[in-house]
């Protein structure tokens, strides 16, 4: 049996080397358009690492909704080691109020954590159905599961408002449909 000073030590070493082996940093994305997704990538050092990095955005306005996703990216390099992560939780923060991040009214406007319906430890994804105004992050954890470390790959996709145009040429297609099918319907019947 142990004694509670060995036991004292452990616990302080493990918890050292938890402290040391936390990674997190922070990527600054710029304003997000509608014209592509944009990617970003992920990179952490070292086997058994965990980390917690952000990705800091502001979405084009105005915007209806948007889509955000997470994948793990294995590599093996033969004779050296292997890159890879288990993805554990991806979430969609708002600045708040004061506009900065990190602070007490940041707001956390939907996350995904594992175990959840459509998502793994290699696939994370979430969307948001809603206007996102203002400057927000994302916030994605795991734990690197390759000898080298951990890679992962990720996007941001928006949806644009819909022009009053647009709404035009539907109701304009339409209307030809419905002329079209009314056409052929008195043609059967005379």
């Amino acid at each position: 049996m142990m004694n509670s000073s060995l036991k004292r030590a452990v616990a302080v070493a493990i918890l050292a080397g938890a402290s040391v082996g936390a990674n997190a940093t922070t990527t600054d994305l710029g304003k997000v358009s509608f014209a592509a997704p944009t990617t970003f990538t992920g990179s952490v050092l070292g086997g058994s690492q965990s980390f917690s990095d952000i990705f800091t955005f502001s979405l084009s306005e105005p915007n209806a909704s948007s889509g955000y996703s997470v994948v793990n990216f294995p590599l093996n390099i033969p004779e050296l080691g292997s890159f890879g992560t288990v993805l554990a939780t991806l979430s969609l923060i708002s600045y708040g109020a004061d506009g900065l991040q990190g602070t007490t009214d940041d707001q956390v406007l939907k996350s995904t954590v594992l175990p959840s319906a459509g998502n793994t430890s290699d696939h994370l994804s979430l969307s948001w159905d809603q206007p996102l105004n203002g400057p927000a992050y994302l916030n994605i954890t795991g734990v690197t599961s390759g000898t080298l470390g951990g890679l992962y790959s990720g996007s941001i996709s928006v949806t644009p408002v819909p022009e009053p145009e647009a709404y035009a040429m539907l109701l304009a297609g339409l209307g030809l449909m419905g002329a079209v099918v009314r056409r052929r319907s008195t043609r059967k019947t005379s």
